[in-house]
């Protein structure tokens, strides 16, 4: 798989085209990795987001890093896991989707991903990376062979679920 990279670390830290944003609807900052890349970016950053009327679970946005290394962030909604009744699946599939063709839309050639609503939205974490891992995989192969995609992991457990079910999957 060589469009996809699993790794450890401050997705803040990336010198890349683009991370993406596990946003919440409003766009304006909150909890864990919204809340890294909203400090990090600067309050450019907030200040921007407020004009842009939010966003929609599996839609994505994208803005300019202002205070990243990264040139861009893509910021998408995930959907808060409510027992897989209610098309979280849909969505959170829909999030990959919507950021890997901005990335593409933009000319990027190199996006990171958080383990987008695996924190406070609750989604199972292998089940969010089968969806992850997959969707990207599949994007990748129809639509953007050169894109490099980092899916990126800032705490060891989520990490090595990532990791395992990568293995899982392709070997």
């Amino acid at each position: 798989m060589m469009g996809i990279e699993l790794i450890q670390g401050d997705i803040t830290q990336l010198k890349v085209d683009a991370i993406v944003n596990a946003a919440n609807n409003a766009m304006c900052g909150g909890g864990g990795v919204d809340g890294a890349i909203h400090r990090a970016a600067g309050p450019e950053l907030l200040a921007l987001c407020r004009t842009l009327g939010g966003c929609q679970t599996g839609q994505a946005k994208i803005t300019p890093g202002f205070n990243l290394p990264a040139k861009y962030i893509i910021h998408t909604v995930g959907p808060v896991w409510y027992g897989g009744g209610n098309h979280e699946a849909a969505m959170l599939t829909s999030c990959y989707q919507q950021s890997l063709q901005l990335a593409h839309e933009h000319r990027l050639r190199h996006i990171a991903f958080p383990a987008i609503s695996c924190g406070s939205y609750r989604y199972p974490i292998a089940q969010a990376a089968h969806i992850a891992i997959q969707t990207t995989q599949a994007w990748l192969q129809q639509n953007d062979r050169d894109l490099q995609v980092l899916l990126i992991n800032f705490e060891d457990k989520t990490h090595q679920q990532f990791v395992a079910v990568f293995k899982e999957l392709y070997g």
